[in-house]
């Protein structure tokens, strides 16, 4: 493995973390939302990862075809809508209350979990970003052995 190839799987797992962050944002910001342009209430969304081969220069992507160590960075494949059924409380007086039952639908959205999902993708960042760093700095440290 070269020194960009290390890069690169640093980079695309600090993308996909970013990624899960701002989703996990969106749902913790909309976690009273009753209303949405499409209709009804937020539903929670949630990140879909898949491994994906990372290559250096040309010549390399050819030769790592031709061995079996492909190295394997991280990306996000899809933004999935969470089929968990909404949460509903009784409410009559509300404007988005049924009439007929006076329930509310909201969100599917967990705070707690939401929580614990970001404190997990902020650790998996943190992680990254430490690799990332002691990768440069064995960079550094090879360069250094030249003089």
């Amino acid at each position: 493995m070269d020194i960009e190839q290390a890069f690169a799987i640093s980079a695309s797992a600090l993308d996909a973390q970013r990624t899960r962050l701002n989703v996990i944002s969106s749902n913790l910001a909309n976690v009273q939302s009753t209303r949405t342009p499409e209709g009804g209430p937020y539903r929670r969304k949630d990140v879909v990862f898949s491994s994906t081969p990372v290559h250096g220069a040309f010549d390399e992507a050819l030769a790592a075809s031709k061995t079996s160590e492909v190295f394997q960075g991280v990306q996000v494949t899809d933004v999935v809508l969470d089929p968990r059924p909404l949460r509903k409380t009784y409410e009559p007086h509300h404007p988005d209350a049924d009439p007929a039952t006076g329930y509310v639908e909201y969100p599917n959205v967990n705070m707690m979990e939401e929580t614990v999902g970001m404190m997990t993708a902020l650790r998996a960042y943190e992680a990254n970003v430490t690799a990332l760093n002691a990768t440069k700095s064995m960079a550094a440290k090879a360069l250094e052995i030249g003089r």
